[in-house]
């Protein structure tokens, strides 16, 4: 099944592009791949970043868009952006084990029988990235609320407990998370 990727906005995008083209903001970066690669790099799949907020019931807020960044046919590191006062803008480039976890988190979604729009969510408190596999795939990725039957792909590392790679629906992982989190009075409240 293709997901239907959202498109970036086209000032979050040219944004990353200037950092790219910038030879400064490259060899300041912390990303020995990124300053390594050899070939252009390009900027793509683009994924809203959205964080969840745990007071009350579950919420997301979109606080930026992440761009794979791909030298040769490999992905070599990841940028973000994020909003300001004046629109968006280069937030930082960066390595890590999430980007690898994004990639094969994205191959498992595209083997999955529904058409889904990919996000990330971030859960800060749990130091947990996942995979957001939201059902509204005409959404433009920048709102819409974390439905119960939207899948959640923890992605690697994972918190002691949770599995990473294992897809989970929304309704069944967010208690889970709202346990770690909420104070007991926040226990019982449905999804």
């Amino acid at each position: 099944m293709p997901l239907q990727v959202p498109p970036a906005p086209a000032p979050a995008l040219r944004s990353v592009l200037a950092a790219l083209g910038s030879p400064t903001a490259v060899r300041e970066a912390r990303t020995p791949s990124l300053r390594n690669a050899q070939g252009p790099v390009t900027a793509e799949l683009p994924l809203p970043v959205h964080v969840l907020n745990q007071a009350g019931t579950p919420r997301t807020r979109l606080t930026g868009w992440r761009f794979l960044l791909r030298s040769e046919g490999r992905t070599v590191a990841a940028c973000d952006t994020m909003l300001t006062a004046d629109g968006w803008t280069f937030s930082h480039f960066f390595e890590g084990p999430y980007i690898t976890s994004t990639e094969r988190a994205l191959r498992q979604a595209e083997s999955l029988q529904t058409r889904c729009q990919p996000r990330l969510l971030s859960v800060p408190e749990l130091y947990m990235l996942t995979l957001w596999l939201h059902n509204d795939c005409t959404s433009d990725g920048t709102e819409g609320r974390l439905a119960s039957t939207d899948v959640l792909v923890p992605l690697a590392p994972a918190p002691p407990g949770i599995a990473a790679h294992q897809p989970h629906l929304a309704a069944e992982l967010l208690p889970v998370l709202t346990h770690r989190l909420a104070p007991a009075s926040l226990l019982g409240q449905a999804v």
